[in-house]
């Protein structure tokens, strides 16, 4: 039981900052309005920080009675008051960081340690600049938001097919075709969900495509009037420490802020694994290089010996066990090939979960059995809630799909899943095999 529960609450953090997106704008909006006659503020290091730069954290948290959550969606928005520009940076969640009183570990762990107020510490000290604001977002609305904005357009890039027999309500189903399509809330749902052998870094990149697909639309003749309502209903599923007048007063000023361009880049850095836990390496000097252009400012000489101080000091406590991968810039794009370049796993590196949905007595015994004999590591054997399943399909990242090949039974081998892990479901063709 207690595997179960540990995979069904993976997935979910799968899409706990959907929402984000969605107050994005809004966000942008408001705080520009109330912040810009702020006095100057001190950076992380005690330095001075330009006054007109307003820095906002923005967390996704899955927060039930039995578990505090995680931030596993965690995003700041950079806005500059004066040139109307922003700019909005991803933190994946695997992000390394040192923790006040936890040590180094994941980010999105600081949420579980000490709530919002430990993660900004740990965002400042990244950083080096403070968080004026913070946002916490309900993502339960999501799909109703929406709806009430008419949908959205997205150009969906490739085929996504995804299952997750422990999401809620049944089993979570992602199936999509590529090409240009009109997106309501369940939809939309399914595009910023899926996560295949890309990981967490893949699903960055659609998400801030999918951000400016909303504010392309909210900016759109049919909604910006109605822009005063949304807000507010928006505000309703937040938790922050702005008030919705902030929000509202600069409502109007998101055209202008579209127009000059909304700049989305990720955490610069390297993927790393630490016994089989894998890690984001960030890239320090180049991560604060990268605040600072994209909003068009230029850091002093000092500012970057600071900086590169801090880089050596975080690099000098990474473990020398620990195996690093290539780097990339600050694009999820050149994430995800420094991620696919990394080296290939063996069986033995792969965690299979095969599940029965045939409706045949000892399939599932049968499949493991096969799959053990070529080297997987078996992590369950379940029952579905289907008996009734047509195709027999196995469905892991994509630098792993060459290892499945050959296989003594029919099946389909889709793109999905963490790199180190892989899911089997069997169908009713696996009754024609003449299995041994």
């Amino acid at each position: 039981m207690r595997k179960k529960r540990r995979r069904k609450r993976s997935f979910r953090r799968i899409w706990k900052g959907l929402a984000v997106l969605l107050m994005l704008s809004a966000v942008i909006a408001g705080i520009y309005f109330g912040m810009r006659h702020r006095p100057m503020a001190m950076g992380a290091d005690g330095e001075p920080v330009e006054s007109h730069v307003v820095h906002v954290m923005i967390l996704g948290v899955d927060s039930r009675d039995d578990d505090v959550g995680r931030s596993d969606t965690l995003m700041v928005a950079a806005l500059d008051t004066i040139q109307q520009k922003a700019a909005l940076l991803s933190i994946p969640r695997d992000t390394r960081v040192e923790i006040e009183g936890h040590g180094y570990d994941k980010i999105n762990h600081a949420y579980a340690f000490g709530g919002h107020t430990l993660t900004q510490k740990s965002v400042e000290k990244l950083l080096g600049v403070p968080m004026d604001h913070y946002i916490l977002i309900n993502t339960k609305s999501f799909p109703a938001i929406i709806d009430a904005i008419g949908g959205v357009d997205i150009d969906v890039e490739k085929r996504m097919h995804y299952e997750d027999p422990w999401d809620d309500n049944g089993g979570l189903v992602i199936d999509l075709y590529p090409g240009e399509q009109h997106m309501d809330g369940k939809k939309a749902i399914q595009y910023v969900r899926y996560r295949d052998g890309e990981g967490d870094i893949g699903r960055i990149g659609r998400q801030q495509k999918f951000m400016k697909a909303v504010l392309v639309k909210l900016i759109s003749p049919e909604i910006l009037p109605r822009l005063p309502e949304l807000v507010r209903q928006v505000s309703k599923s937040v938790e922050t420490d702005m008030s919705v007048t902030e929000l509202l007063d600069f409502a109007q000023q998101m055209k202008a802020i579209h127009d000059n361009g909304l700049a989305a880049k990720m955490v610069p850095g390297r993927p790393a694994y630490l016994n089989d836990i894998s890690y984001w390496i960030p890239d320090i000097t180049d991560l604060r290089e990268l605040m600072a252009s994209e909003l068009g400012l230029a850091l002093t000489d000092e500012q970057k010996e600071k900086n590169q101080a801090t880089e050596d000091s975080y690099n000098s406590a990474l473990p020398s066990d620990m195996n690093l991968g290539d780097k990339s810039g600050g694009n999820a794009e050149d994430a995800d090939s420094a991620e696919d370049d990394a080296k290939p796993l063996k069986p033995s590196e792969i965690s299979v979960m095969v599940i029965n949905d045939s409706g045949i007595n000892g399939a599932g015994a049968e499949v493991a059995g096969i799959l053990q004999r070529k080297g997987f590591v078996i992590s369950n054997v379940e029952t579905g809630k289907n008996a009734s399943r047509q195709k027999t399909s196995i469905t892991t990242s994509t630098a792993n799909t060459n290892l499945f090949y050959g296989m003594p039974f029919p099946c389909v081998i889709m793109d999905g899943g963490g790199r180190r892990q892989a899911v089997v479901h069997i169908g009713l063709d696996y009754r024609h095999t003449g299995r041994k």
